[in-house]
């Protein structure tokens, strides 16, 4: 079983940086896909990227491709979300998320209501974006 700590959320002005963490705990963080999901106020829960611990293998919803970027630290594991260019539509709650099964992750980024379905979820930080 893993479990997920997410930090580094805040506040910053459209066009800054933020960069997200993970810590998972767990002895077999690298046989995991891990990644993030966002809900601002009123919407649906989006995927936004995940990366599969054991070959490195990266997804991004389009939204944020060219934007942000997802990396790994298999040796304090911990997952990074590195966050450039932010927009105010990029406000939300974000939170990471965790599954054996890189399928089911990617399933669970296009289709949000599987998302419960995954092994394991974070508490979600916050992240405002201000024009």
């Amino acid at each position: 079983e893993v479990q997920l700590v997410e930090s580094g959320g805040g506040s910053v002005q459209a066009g800054g940086s933020l960069r997200l963490s993970c810590a998972a705990s767990g002895r077999t963080f690298d046989k995991y896909t891990i990644g993030w999901f966002r809900q601002a106020p009123g919407k649906e829960r989006e995927g936004v990227a995940c990366i599969r611990n054991d070959d490195g293998t990266t997804y991004y919803t389009d939204s944020v491709e060219g934007r942000f970027t997802i990396s790994s630290d298999n040796a304090k594991n911990t997952v990074y979300l590195q966050m450039n260019n932010l927009k105010p539509e990029d406000t939300a709650v974000y939170y990471c998320a965790a599954d054996f099964y890189f399928t089911s992750f990617l399933t669970a980024m296009v289709h949000p209501d599987r998302g419960d379905a995954l092994d394991a979820w974070g508490q979600g930080t916050l992240v405002t974006v201000s024009s």
